[in-house]
């Protein structure tokens, strides 16, 4: 297969900043997914309905002339979030769901939920309201492994959410671990996962082996390779429950190469490039389309896409960084070659 022609696809885990940095990321991800679903997590957090449409705005702003990217805006889950504000994004076509971040957990997550039973009360009018929640599924206990974070979450938050809340949407996203997987698997058809190219791409290994690779360090971590194969079996399975979330974060290198960098891979650049190589290893790519195209849109109740993308089979080398001047970015697979390009 040289060429693959796929409805055009939807990114539900996408962070793009502010000003600058906003303004350089932003056409990469227009260019391939028609939606995404906008992180809330800047500085300060997009705590209400306001702040959310002037965000929206921002973006909208900063798009390539004539494109029809569409922006999904989400509001950051506080301890001072009311039921109030659970009916004023239910009432809103422009945003689709609240984040939780356990506080700490990872970039600007310092405003984040610091007990999660103290929110019971949204969750609850959220379930009334049929409002989804996206959940970065780690504890922050300094006891905790970070290896172990996202299973430890399940165990314990996790699962009485579910049980507690068994009407709720849920997303938990960025999933990368094997329990994680069983899980939403097991869960009833109202929890779902997104799986970012990352997690499908690396072990743990990839940060580690040969020295300290600050460009693949991300929040949840790397974990094991069996992690990572349970994700690949996942992701090319044709289980509506996951489907492709980016979780494409933009930071300057400098800040990445640093004595204490910071989490996040850029891959808004290659993303669909990066899933198809993923999907092709599996000899799977006739599950790429519903992966990255149908099962989101379905899970959000949105309607699927009609325009369509056409990927070649075609090597073509990252650049090394994208930006300019103050605003440098390395991207996911800097230098390197990739099999498949977005024509």
């Amino acid at each position: 297969m040289n060429t693959l022609t796929i409805i055009q696809p939807d990114d539900w885990h996408l962070h793009v900043r502010t000003g600058a940095i906003l303004n350089t990321v932003i056409a990469h991800t227009a260019r391939q997914f028609k939606r995404a679903i906008i992180m809330p997590n800047l500085k300060p957090p997009v705590t209400s309905v306001e702040l959310a449409l002037n965000y929206r705005d921002e973006i909208l702003q900063a798009l390539p002339k004539d494109s029809e990217f569409e922006p999904l805006m989400t509001l950051y889950l506080t301890n001072q979030t009311t039921v109030d504000d659970v009916k004023k994004v239910a009432a809103s076509d422009a945003i689709h769901a609240f984040k939780l971040y356990p506080a700490g957990a990872t970039t600007n997550s310092d405003a984040g939920v610091n007990n999660v039973t103290a929110v019971y009360p949204i969750l609850e009018a959220m379930q009334q309201h049929n409002v989804p929640l996206l959940i970065h599924g780690e504890v922050t206990d300094e006891d905790c492994d970070i290896f172990d974070r996202e299973r430890v979450f399940i165990e314990r938050y996790l699962t009485d959410i579910v049980k507690q809340f068994p009407a709720l949407k849920i997303v938990l996203e960025h999933v990368t671990t094997e329990e994680a997987v069983q899980f939403v698997e097991s869960a009833s058809s109202n929890i779902a996962a997104t799986i970012t190219p990352q997690h499908l791409h690396y072990n743990r290994n990839a940060i580690l082996v040969g020295g300290i690779r600050p460009h693949h360090y991300c929040l949840p971590i790397l974990k094991r390779e069996k992690h990572r194969l349970a994700l690949v079996k996942a992701a090319t399975s044709g289980n509506p429950k996951f489907f492709l979330g980016t979780d494409s974060a933009p930071h300057l290198t400098h800040l990445k190469e640093n004595a204490c960098g910071c989490a996040g891979c850029y891959s808004a650049h290659a993303a669909i490039e990066l899933y198809a190589e993923v999907f092709e290893k599996e000899n799977a790519l006739d599950k790429l389309e519903a992966f990255a195209s149908f099962y989101g849109a379905d899970f959000y109740g949105l309607p699927r896409n009609k325009q369509t993308i056409t990927l070649e089979k075609q090597n073509w080398t990252v650049p090394a960084s994208y930006g300019e001047s103050d605003i440098m970015i390395t991207p996911l697979k800097a230098n390197e070659t990739l099999a498949w390009k977005l024509i």
